[in-house]
């Protein structure tokens, strides 16, 4: 640690990206970075690349042995739902 050098601007960072990391909802941590514009605190969520992982394994398709998985032009529902819209 004493060959690190901690400012305040890295306390900072890491803090919003620790917040972000524990689900705290990215404009309440804008208002507590006093950040005016939602866009300037977005850099904080685009760098984490530990959240985007995370965020990206619950986004996967389930997949099942021996389960095809249907086209979605193939799939009533969605059809039903996408022609309702």
């Amino acid at each position: 640690m004493r060959t690190k050098q901690v400012s305040p601007h890295v306390i900072r960072h890491s803090t919003a990206t620790h917040l972000l990391r524990a689900g705290v909802d990215i404009n309440t941590v804008r208002a507590w970075l006093g950040h005016v514009s939602l866009t300037t605190t977005n850099i904080y969520a685009e760098t984490d690349l530990e959240t985007k992982t995370r965020a990206l394994a619950t986004c996967a398709p389930p997949t099942a042995e021996g389960m095809a998985t249907k086209h979605w032009r193939q799939q009533p529902d969605l059809m039903a739902f996408l022609h309702g819209l």
